[in-house]
Formats: C-alpha cells, sequence, structure tokens
C-alpha cells in the first residue's frame, strides 16, 4: 500500500489511547494544530454516529517529528487519548485484569459481519474483547490524523482532497458538476456529507428511520483529488500500480467492501466506446473523466475520483442470530454502543487513506529529504506549483 512512507498504529477501543507513528515524511512540512484537529472533527461530527462521539473529543498529542510547526524529517508520533479510559481501567490492565473485572465486559457472543468469531479461531481467545478492541474502527480516528499530515504535504504542492457520500440507505444523490472548492465546503456543511441539500435531508429521514427500527445503513462514498502530477504510480510492478494501492487502502478501512475508480463499477456494463476517454491534446486533457485520473496503475492528470461502498454495520439491537462460544447454544450476537451509519464518517476516513497513499507517491517520485527539494523536483516536471 504505501511504498516510501510507512504508519504503524497501535491501541484498543476502550484502552488509555491510540498511537500512531509515519514516517518518511520531507522535513519542512508546515503542520498546524487546527490542521490535525479538523478531520478529527469531521470524522467524528455527522449524522447516524453513536452517543460516544460526544464524548471523545480527539484531542491530538504530538509527541515526536515537528519543531516549530513544521516537520523535521524524522518519524511523526501522535497520541490520541480515550475520554472512557479511566472506565475500563480495570478491565483493560496491562498486567492484571481482575475476574470480576473481566466478567463483567466479557464477550461470548460474536456478531455476524464482525471480526469476533474468526479473530477468535485464529487467536485461540475464549473472550470476544481481546478481538473487538482492536478490531473496531475506533482506530481510524488515528488514520485520520496520520492522514492530515499527508494532507499537509499535498497542501504544499497544490493537491486538493475531498470526499461525499453519493448514497446512503438507498437514497442516491444526482450526478453534480461542482467546481472543487464549492463540493469541499457543501460536503462539509452536510451531515451526512452529501453534496445536493434535497438529498441529503432523505439521507437523514432514512438514518432517523433506521435509528427507530434500531437497525443500520450502508451506502457509497466518493474521494476527489485535484491537481496531480501525470505518472504517479507505476505499470511496471503490480504493488506499485497507484491503482492497487488505492484500492488496498479503501479496502482496510472497516466496512468497505468495494472500491472502484471513475465511474466505479458501472465499466463492467459499459462498451469500450462508452466507457474511455478520449485524449485532447499531449497535455493529457480527456473529453471525459470516466477512468477517474488513473490509466495503467498511473495519474493521467485529470482529478483522480475513487469510489467505495460500504456494508451497513454489523451491531444492530437486539443483535443478529449467532451462537455463545460458550455454552455452544444459539444466541443473539453481542450488542454494544453502535452508530446507524458508518458512511459518512468512512468518507473522512477515505480521504485520509487517500492522502497517505498520494502524498507516498509523490515521495516516491520526485524524492528529496526537504519539502523545498520535492517541490524542486516537481516543478522541474512543469508541474504548476502553489
Amino acid at each position: 500500500m504505501l511504498q516510501r512512507l510507512r504508519m504503524l498504529v497501535a491501541g484498543e477501543s476502550h484502552g488509555p489511547a491510540l498511537v500512531g507513528i509515519l514516517e518518511g515524511m520531507p522535513a519542512g512540512v508546515p503542520v498546524s494544530r487546527e490542521a490535525l484537529a479538523r478531520d478529527l472533527r469531521r470524522r467524528r461530527l455527522v449524522a447516524g454516529r453513536s452517543a460516544r462521539q460526544r464524548l471523545e473529543h480527539d484531542d491530538v498529542e504530538v509527541l515526536a517529528g515537528l519543531r516549530g510547526g513544521h516537520t523535521l524529517g524524522s518519524p511523526v508520533a501522535l497520541l490520541l487519548k480515550n475520554a472512557e479510559a479511566a472506565r475500563w481501567a480495570a478491565a483493560m490492565d496491562p498486567f492484571h485484569v481482575e475476574p470480576d473485572a473481566a466478567a463483567a465486559v466479557q464477550v461470548t457472543r460474536p456478531r455476524p459481519g464482525h471480526a469476533d468469531l474468526a479473530g477468535a479461531k485464529k487467536l485461540d481467545a475464549a473472550d470476544l474483547r481481546d478481538v473487538l478492541e482492536r478490531a473496531s474502527a475506533r482506530e481510524t480516528a488515528m488514520r485520520t490524523a496520520l492522514g492530515a499530515l499527508a494532507r499537509a504535504l499535498l497542501d504544499a504542492v497544490g493537491v486538493q482532497v475531498t470526499s461525499a457520500v453519493r448514497s446512503l440507505g438507498g437514497v442516491s444523490a444526482p450526478d453534480l458538476e461542482l467546481p472543487f472548492t464549492e463540493r469541499s465546503a457543501r460536503a462539509d456543511a452536510s451531515p451526512v456529507r452529501c453534496v445536493d441539500e434535497a438529498t441529503a435531508t432523505r439521507m437523514l429521514a432514512a438514518i432517523d428511520e433506521a435509528a427507530a427500527a434500531g437497525d443500520t445503513l450502508g451506502g457509497e462514498l466518493e474521494v476527489v483529488a485535484e491537481g496531480l502530477p501525470q505518472g504517479l504510480g507505476s505499470f511496471a510492478h503490480p504493488d506499485r500500480r497507484l491503482s492497487a494501492r488505492l484500492a488496498a487502502a479503501l479496502a482496510s478501512v472497516p466496512a468497505v467492501r468495494g472500491v472502484g475508480f471513475g465511474v466505479g463499477f458501472e465499466v463492467a456494463t459499459r462498451s469500450g466506446r462508452q466507457l474511455h476517454d478520449a485524449i485532447l491534446d499531449m497535455d493529457g486533457r480527456r473529453s471525459s473523466n470516466r477512468a477517474g485520473g488513473l490509466e495503467g496503475g498511473m495519474t493521467n492528470g485529470m482529478p483522480l475520483v475513487v469510489r467505495a461502498a460500504v456494508k451497513p454495520l454489523a451491531m444492530v439491537a437486539g443483535g443478529i442470530d449467532s451462537v455463545d462460544l460458550v455454552s455452544g447454544e444459539p444466541s443473539a450476537g453481542h450488542v454494544e454502543r453502535s452508530d446507524v451509519t458508518a458512511v459518512p464518517a468512512a468518507a473522512v476516513v477515505a480521504e485520509a487513506m487517500v492522502c497517505l497513499v498520494l502524498a507516498d507517491a509523490l515521495v516516491e517520485k520526485f524524492g528529496g529529504d526537504t519539502l523545498a527539494q520535492l517541490r524542486a523536483h516537481l516543478a522541474a516536471t512543469g508541474h504548476r506549483l502553489p
């Protein structure tokens, strides 16, 4: 997924904190406190989230790698403390958990659609909490913070990234031709990250209906990046194709079950003449962008468009039919606090993952130990810089 940058995230959902490290960022990239907080806030404050989002403030602490508002070129380490850690301290103690504390939070009924059962078999775990604490999407908060670092590098070379929700709970938005800044502003102003206000109202109604029924909803998200140079990625090796790296990054987001580019899975229904984008000149301008800015595993200079299908969350009121691992008897799957939908939040996480992959591809192609060197190498290709 990442060739030149290295990312590591550690932490459990109800543990004391999440820790993240991003290695390979050039020195001299400007990073503000607000830039780190912005994307975490966008991930948290969207419709369909559980009450936990009102408890978690996601105040990021920088442990290493930044000084005076700039990257140092060394690994950047971030910390996100868990606001509920004190309540879970006895049950999550790293050295000794009292039997009563363990019994109070033990989970033995796996949830269909979650990592519970396969993870328990993999780890030979009698308590599913050993699996679900890490499999929880809570860790994507740290991925979002690390993605904000990558976004800072992209901003410095004029690459912009935004996301929107195309459909939610069967409610689909129309395709609107909008300038990037307006599209981004509309998405950020919408509680469901939908750029069409009328559709957003219907999506909110679908969320309320699902919440009342104790159910969950899926949908489709889209990430768009503009200002990319041609030739990021490679056609030479399968694992260096940018399409493969982006697909892996998006598929790694919990609940994402499908990834497409440009018109997405419509590629399977169109003929060649209906699909491929005519080349208009030597600069790579196209008559359309149905390929989503990617050809042969590389950027072609058109806006990058990545789509992802997000499934409904696995935890529904009352639980889905399962079995108790201790008794072996049929039972409803475990139920804890859950979101009604993860689609708007997943769109922000998907943005972060796209930012990480694109920053990685830029460093891979243009190199340099510092931002100034990377910008000079990029400028030498004729790419217009901000």
